[in-house]
């Protein structure tokens, strides 16, 4: 059998640019890596003592699929006390972090040949996703209106697009790369070209709870029929390989979703669920602390790197840098990333990965000490590529 023999669509998706880039500078053992979504922080002591507990009481036998149901009571109250989310147990489904949520939902809400709308820039897991299941990917570019998506923008590509049978968005507030995080009117005027369009929104709402300076926003709450939100305890909890995610929905959609869910992956791990009914009930301010690191940081960073000439993204969401290459530096993002890594030993993720080569995107989930390495560097590198320019 030739390789050419197997499903094209898998074909036709190339493996992740980002962790490849991440694995070949690990081998450099001065590196400081800035590249990854991995707050630094440890899990809670309160939700590792519930795990060993689960363990002692032997809670290691399959769960229901739907997940353990204490589990998604805990998830109904803890997001309707954060967000206004107004969904009952049986409109949650506990997934294998929010990557799986994802894949399942886009799985079951389109089919083959329907079109997404992707606003750009945007993590490359939702267009893989899309590809993997023979479907249109519409990418918007948002560079020009603040990193956010508007309503024109949207009824522009329906008009670009009269051929094409557009079933979905992919929405992700905050966004990853770019920090932005949407304002409730922002929220407010999108919505209503979505609902006079029948526009599935999937919300990816997993830094929901790192937000600086403004409430999180849910559109769930204006399209709670047409809308499936995605959200995780990897990063509110710092549980990124504890694998738990959620996905919230209407009834009789979400029970589509859970039989996607149910024959990919049966069921996520027994242990992990208990230990997370924990961090629901009782780790309601549990990143808070982080919260007030992070936005510490993010200043710090957003402050250097215009101070290096950068053009910068202000992140009102999430732990995320996004900055423009000073164009005197004649760099695209792979040529600014390598050169960083491989002479000042600077991990940074290029910008091209999500679909924009002008920029880069600092991970400031990471200490102090190595924030002010990574930005000394940089500075230096400009300086010194300037020169060599002139």
């Amino acid at each position: 059998m030739e390789l050419d023999e197997i499903n094209p669509n898998v074909l036709n998706v190339k493996p992740s640019a980002m962790r490849k880039f991440d694995h070949d500078i690990s081998s450099d053992p001065q590196i400081v890596k800035l590249t990854l979504g991995e707050p630094n922080f440890n899990v809670p002591e309160h939700i590792k003592k519930a795990a060993h507990e689960a363990i002692d009481k032997n809670e290691s036998h399959y769960a229901y699929y739907w997940g353990v149901e204490e589990l998604r009571e805990a998830a109904s109250n803890y997001y309707r006390d954060k967000f206004d989310y107004h969904y009952t147990k049986d409109q949650i489904v506990v997934t294998v972090g929010a990557t799986e949520a994802l894949s399942s939902t886009v799985k079951t809400l389109f089919k083959p040949g329907d079109a997404v709308i992707l606003p750009t820039p945007a993590y490359p897991l939702y267009n893989a996703l899309l590809t993997l299941n023979d479907l249109k990917t519409i990418l918007i570019d948002t560079s020009d209106s603040g990193f956010v998506l508007t309503p024109e923008k949207v009824q522009q590509a329906i008009s670009d697009y009269p051929d094409y049978n557009i079933k979905g968005l992919i929405l992700t507030d905050p966004n990853n790369p770019t920090g932005v995080a949407y304002t409730q009117d922002q929220i407010e005027n999108l919505a209503p070209v979505l609902k006079e369009n029948g526009i599935w929104v999937i919300s990816d709402e997993i830094y929901g709870e790192l937000t600086y300076g403004q409430a999180h926003y849910s559109i769930s709450k204006l399209l709670p029929d047409q809308t499936i939100v995605i959200n995780g305890l990897s990063k509110s909890h710092a549980m990124t390989g504890w694998r738990i995610g959620f996905v919230f929905g209407p009834t009789g959609f979400i029970d589509q979703i859970a039989k996607v869910h149910q024959f990919t992956v049966t069921t996520p791990t027994s242990i992990v669920q208990y230990a997370s009914i924990e961090a629901l009930t009782n780790g309601q301010n549990d990143a808070a602390a982080m919260r007030k690191e992070y936005l510490k940081r993010r200043d710090f960073v957003a402050k250097e790197m215009k101070e290096a000439g950068f053009d910068v993204v202000h992140p009102g969401g999430a732990f995320y840098v996004f900055a423009k290459i000073p164009a005197g530096l004649h760099m695209d993002s792979w040529d600014f990333v390598k050169t960083l890594a491989k002479e000042y030993h600077i991990g940074l993720m290029p910008g091209d990965a999500f679909g924009d080569n002008a920029y880069i995107r600092i991970s400031y989930a990471a200490s102090d000490e190595a924030l002010s390495t990574a930005m000394k560097a940089i500075k230096q590198m400009v300086k010194d590529k300037t020169k060599e320019k002139v």
